[in-house]
């Protein structure tokens, strides 16, 4: 039969300080996450770019542009608008790359302003160890300060599809992370300064 069991609500309320800077955000949809909604909860003002609105909208009306998981393997366009986000990026935007797997249909595309390689890398174990490498790194300073901490109760993995074989004078690697028993990775988080703006792609699963 049919059993219905009723157990006590409870509602976890977690009050934190939260600074937010600028406030305008593209997003391009990949194959579907919560970043769009937790960056709205945030109070960010976020409009999701389809192909249509990317090969129409003026970039420089957005603080960022964030590419939504695996939008590289999801949307065939994206190699076509490779110059546009670049110049966005060289005129002063930010460009944050969420991680993407290996299975291109016709090798990677070009997705950086330097080059570099995803490889199937991956931090599995929820608990392990994070390491800042540049612990006074802007990124882990402004707006927010970011510490191991910020790295306690995360669920599934740390971090996946890391970049590798990248251009080392180019790019900052700022993370180091490892399974146990395994060797560090770095390619979780690497960063790049391209003309006025900041390129960044990124394998640490945020959603």
């Amino acid at each position: 039969p049919l059993i219905t069991y009723f157990k006590d609500s409870r509602v976890v309320v977690k009050n934190f300080d939260l600074q937010t800077y600028n406030k305008r955000i593209g997003y391009i949809i990949g194959a579907g996450d919560k970043v769009p909604e937790a960056l709205d909860q945030m109070g960010y003002d976020v409009t999701l770019l389809t192909e249509k609105e990317l090969s129409r909208n003026n970039l420089q009306q957005f603080d960022a542009i964030i590419t939504g998981v695996r939008a590289y393997n999801t949307n065939d366009w994206m190699s076509k608008y490779y110059t546009k986000l670049m110049n966005y990026v060289n005129e002063g935007g930010n460009l944050i790359v969420q991680y993407n797997n290996t299975q291109f249909r016709s090798g990677q595309p070009k997705i950086g302003p330097y080059n570099f390689t995803i490889a199937n890398r991956r931090i599995t174990d929820e608990n392990a160890a994070v390491t800042l490498l540049k612990p006074e790194h802007p990124v882990f300073n402004f707006p927010n300060k970011i510490t191991q901490d910020d790295f306690i109760g995360w669920k599934q993995g740390r971090s996946i599809y890391h970049a590798v074989s990248m251009d080392s004078a180019k790019y900052e690697t700022v993370i180091s992370m490892s399974d146990p028993g395994e060797k560090p990775e770095e390619g979780s988080l690497i960063i790049a300064k391209y003309g006025k703006g900041v390129f960044v792609y990124t394998g640490l699963v945020f959603f």
